[in-house]
């Protein structure tokens, strides 16, 4: 019996020991947890050896209780410490949204309804400007483009041009799209303009450039059976192909306009069987295209055709403002004829349909450009037609290239996010 209560008196010390540890490293009382009343060596009776054991037991589920709850109180203080809503511009912004909330109204009259959004259906690019990473990539002129834009043929020939297009096949390298010189007709025969033009170690050679030339250019070569110029043309500007620029209007309003003696749609086939090797964009200026020329060339094997529709930068218009001849006012109506890129999209998917139909459609990408005024509307152009498109500017690009590059740069970044935007979450009507 006497070594029954030592016993009993052993297992009391342990269990207040490890009581009062636990109590002081967490806070808690070991009684609260897990009510236990002290043993006391005398107060058991010699043949109750079960009440120690019961002791005993009750005092390991006191202390798997402190450990759990210990546990706990840790994850939560972590999990609060995790989540912070820090942030700094809270107060301003509400105060905005008060103040500008009357100016925010908008009408139903203001509604672009050309599209569906769709809020529910992605989320928000993690990259907003590089191109490997926008979202917006795609296959075009057998090279990758890191988003749907095309530089549209500009100009050369003054200093001032040089700088544009250095700065133009800058961002284009830097964004991943394409390029069109302007004519480069005064490098057929002397290189004193090359500099201007040349541009290709800029671009880089992962991306499309093309030379350009007009219509009446090359019915003047064919005639002369000077084709090799062409040839060597593109190769000094190490150019993927040749942009042909038809514009009969602009050369019949401009004083010193040439004359075409064909239609231009056998010039091009004639320049297109002299030079198969050769790759071909044909275009027009300003005033676009009916549905009967728009045919004509998807029949031909053509790379692509640009539409340069009515709505943009308008040559027949620029050729009125440059006369001197006050008679050649009269003929100021003739610039407000043509046709709007949405007119052609239409034409052309009707035409697709057809020539499909018949297997005859050679040419299978089409650069939308005239008119493009921001990257929404060559959004909804590019989705509503039925053949692969980009778009293209030529005003807009040529207004932020005059100045510096870090101008330009931030116009064509503006373009990259609103187009990462419409893809994730507009849907064309």
């Amino acid at each position: 019996m006497f070594s029954v209560r030592i016993f009993s008196f052993i297992i009391s010390s342990f269990v207040d020991f490890w009581a009062s540890r636990f109590s002081r490293a967490f806070g808690t009382s070991l009684a609260s947890r897990c009510p236990l009343q002290p043993l006391h060596a005398f107060g058991l009776r010699p043949c109750r050896v079960r009440r120690v054991r019961f002791h005993r037991s009750r005092a390991a589920c006191a202390l798997r209780s402190l450990r759990r709850s210990a546990r706990t109180n840790t994850q939560n203080q972590n999990s609060n410490i995790m989540f912070k809503d820090a942030d700094p511009n809270a107060v301003s912004r509400k105060k905005d949204h008060i103040e500008l909330a009357f100016r925010a109204q908008l009408t139903e009259a203001a509604q672009d309804k050309r599209f569906f959004y769709e809020p529910l259906l992605a989320s928000h690019s993690k990259n907003n400007t590089e191109k490997e990473n926008s979202g917006i990539a795609l296959d075009f002129l057998g090279k990758r483009f890191g988003a749907p834009l095309w530089v549209s043929s500009m100009t050369g020939g003054t200093a001032m041009a040089g700088t544009i297009n250095h700065n133009l096949a800058r961002a284009a390298a830097e964004f991943g799209f394409g390029m069109g010189l302007g004519s480069c007709r005064s490098l057929l025969t002397e290189d004193v303009y090359l500099p201007d033009f040349d541009v290709r170690d800029t671009l880089g050679a992962s991306l499309p450039l093309y030379a350009n030339l007009g219509i009446a250019q090359i019915e003047q070569l064919l005639a002369k059976k000077q084709t090799h110029l062409i040839t060597n043309l593109v190769a000094k500007l190490r150019a993927d192909g040749l942009i042909i620029h038809v514009n009969p209007m602009q050369e019949w309003l401009q004083p010193e306009g040439d004359r075409f003696a064909q239609p231009p749609i056998d010039t091009i086939q004639s320049l297109m069987q002299a030079l198969p090797q050769l790759k071909y964009i044909v275009k027009e200026v300003g005033q676009g295209m009916g549905p009967a020329s728009l045919e004509a060339l998807l029949r031909l094997p053509l790379q692509a055709v640009d539409f340069a529709a009515y709505g943009g930068t308008n040559f027949a218009k620029l050729e009125l403002l440059r006369a001197q001849n006050p008679n050649i006012r009269h003929y100021e109506g003739v610039a407000n004829i043509g046709h709007t890129a949405y007119e052609m999209v239409g034409y052309c998917n009707e035409i697709v349909a057809k020539l499909q139909a018949e297997n005859a459609l050679l040419c299978q990408q089409i650069i939308i450009s005239g008119g493009i005024g921001q990257f929404l509307d060559g959004y909804y152009l590019i989705n509503k037609l039925s053949l692969p498109a980009i778009y293209g500017q030529a005003a807009a690009f040529l207004k932020h290239a005059q100045a510096d590059y870090e101008t330009l740069r931030d116009f064509v970044a503006t373009q990259i996010y609103g187009l990462q935007f419409a893809k994730a979450y507009l849907r064309v009507r």
